[in-house]
C-alpha cells in the first residue's frame, strides 16, 4: 500500500478521489436507468419479466415470479445447519439491539385543555432489495428487514435476482423466512426497484424501499425517491483504521482487507502516528494477499482507494478522519474510548483491536447499513428510525384558545393570510 505523509495537500487530493467514487459521480448510466424505470411503470409485469429475461436469462413470469413456499422449505435442505443457527444467533443479537431504539407515542396535557403531543405509526409496507449477482448477502437481508419488523411494518416484500434456471440462493431465502419476510419476488436490478416504487400485476407497491444494489440499483432509488421513500443511496463500501505505535499491524492489515475485496471501487485508509506500523502494516497487506480468495479485486481496491497517511499527532489525525466521515471507523490506539470522543463523524465506530469491522457486518446487533462516501456527517445508519413516521397531535378547549387568539391573527395578518386569521377570529364572534 502507498504510505504517504498527511499534510493538507494529501488530505484533500484523498478526499476528492474518494468522491470519484460516488453515485452521483455515474451520470453516464442514468439514461439507461430511467429507460428501465419508464418502461417497467408503463407496461408493468410484461417489462420487469421480459429485463428479466435479459439481464439474468431466466424464464419468469406472473406464476413463478413470487417465491413459493416449497422453494423456501426446499432452501432450509440446501443450506449447511450450522449456518442456519449461526443465522439465527446473529438474527437475535440484531433484534435486541434494535428493540432498544423504539420509540412510542407521547402525549402533554394541561389543566386549561390544552393537548400537544406525537402519535408514532409504523409504515405500512416495506420493499427490501437484496443483492444476487457476484455472491450471496443474508446477512443484508437480517439487517434489513429486523429493523422494520421491530418498528411494527406489517408488509415486508423482498426482491433478489434469480439464476438461469429461475432460482433465488438458498441462504438468502432461509434469511428472508427467519427474519419474516412476508413476500419474495425473483426480480432485481433497475426494473425491481421500480415495480416495488410503482407496483405491477404481481409486485405490490411499497411505502418505502431499502437495501443495497450496484450503480442501477442505486440511481434507481435516487430517480423513484419522491414517489416512494429510499434509506439512502449507497456508495461503495469504506474503511477507516485509526491507529498508535501499539496497535497490532497482523490486525490493522487484515481489518484493511476485509473491505478492499468488496470490489474495486472499495476504499481501505490508515491513519497512524507511527511510520514503523505504517511500514508493517503495508508487509502484512502484501502478505495477506497473496493467499486470498479475492486477489485481484484486493489489488484493484487498494492501487485505487488505498491509503497509508502518518501523521504528526493523534490529534492531526483525529481532525482527518472526521473530515473523511468513513463508512467504518476501527480505533486501534492505547486508549480507544478517549479517542471515541472525539470522533464526530462515522458511521460505525469499532473500538479496540477485538473488535473488528466484519464483527458489525455479522454478529454484534447493531446495523451494517451504513453512510458511505463522506455522508457520515448528516447521515446515520439505518434504524427502526427509518420505518416509522411521526404525526404531531394538537388540541385547544376555548378556555386555552380564547386568551391567545388575538397573536394567532396578528400572525396571520402579517403575512397577508387573512383566510388563516379568519379562521381563528371566527371562533370568537359575538
Amino acid at each position: 500500500m502507498r504510505i504517504l505523509k498527511l499534510t493538507e495537500d494529501t488530505k484533500k487530493n484523498l478526499l476528492e478521489d474518494l468522491l470519484k467514487r460516488s453515485p452521483n459521480s455515474y451520470k453516464q448510466y442514468e439514461d439507461s436507468v430511467n429507460d428501465i424505470i419508464n418502461k417497467v411503470r408503463s407496461d408493468r409485469d410484461s417489462a420487469v419479466f421480459s429485463y428479466i429475461r435479459q439481464f439474468d436469462g431466466a424464464e419468469v413470469n406472473g406464476a413463478n415470479v413470487r417465491v413459493s413456499q416449497a422453494e423456501i422449505d426446499k432452501a432450509y435442505h440446501m443450506v449447511d445447519e450450522k449456518l442456519i443457527a449461526v443465522m439465527k444467533k446473529s438474527l437475535e443479537n440484531i433484534k435486541t439491539y434494535h428493540e432498544k431504539q423504539k420509540q412510542y407515542s407521547w402525549f402533554d396535557s394541561r389543566p386549561n385543555g390544552v393537548l400537544l403531543g406525537q402519535k408514532v405509526t409504523a409504515l405500512a409496507s416495506v420493499g427490501v432489495y437484496v443483492p444476487g449477482g457476484k455472491a450471496a448477502y443474508p446477512s443484508s437481508v437480517l439487517m434489513n428487514v429486523l429493523p422494520a419488523k421491530v418498528a411494527g411494518v406489517e408488509k415486508i416484500v423482498m426482491t433478489t435476482p434469480c439464476n438461469r434456471e429461475g432460482n433465488v440462493n438458498p441462504a438468502t431465502l432461509v434469511a428472508a423466512d427467519l427474519a419474516g419476510v412476508n413476500e419474495i419476488y425473483k426480480v432485481g436490478g433497475a426494473q425491481a426497484i421500480a415495480a416495488l416504487a410503482f407496483g405491477t400485476e404481481s409486485i405490490p407497491k411499497v411505502d418505502k424501499i431499502v437495501g443495497p444494489g450496484n450503480i442501477y440499483v442505486a440511481l434507481a432509488k435516487k430517480a423513484v425517491f419522491g414517489h416512494v421513500s429510499i434509506d439512502s443511496i449507497a456508495g461503495p463500501s469504506e474503511i477507516l483504521v485509526l491507529a498508535d505505535e501499539e496497535a497490532n499491524p497482523r490486525y490493522v492489515a487484515a481489518d484493511l482487507l476485509s473491505q478492499a475485496e468488496h470490489d474495486e471501487l472499495a476504499s481501505a485508509i490508515l491513519i497512524t502516528t507511527s511510520q514503523k506500523l505504517a511500514e508493517q502494516v503495508s508487509q502484512e497487506v502484501d502478505t495477506f494477499t497473496e493467499n486470498l480468495s479475492r486477489k485481484e479485486i484486493i489489488e484493484k481496491s487498494l492501487e485505487n482507494y488505498g491509503y497509508i497517511l502518518v501523521a504528526e499527532n493523534l490529534a492531526e489525525a483525529i481532525d482527518t478522519a472526521n473530515e473523511i466521515a468513513s463508512e467504518h471507523l476501527e480505533i486501534l490506539t492505547a486508549d480507544p474510548y478517549a479517542v471515541m470522543m472525539q470522533i464526530k463523524n462515522a458511521g460505525a465506530i469499532f473500538l479496540g483491536e477485538y473488535a473488528s469491522e466484519p464483527l458489525g457486518d455479522y454478529f454484534a446487533g447493531p446495523n451494517h447499513v451504513l453512510p458511505t462516501n463522506g455522508t457520515a456527517k448528516f447521515f446515520s445508519p439505518l434504524s427502526v428510525d427509518d420505518f416509522i413516521k411521526k404525526s404531531s397531535i394538537i388540541s385547544y378547549s376555548r378556555e386555552a384558545l380564547e386568551p391567545v387568539y388575538k397573536d394567532i391573527v396578528q400572525f396571520a395578518e402579517s403575512e397577508q393570510l387573512t383566510a388563516h386569521a379568519n379562521s381563528i377570529k371566527v371562533r370568537f364572534e359575538k
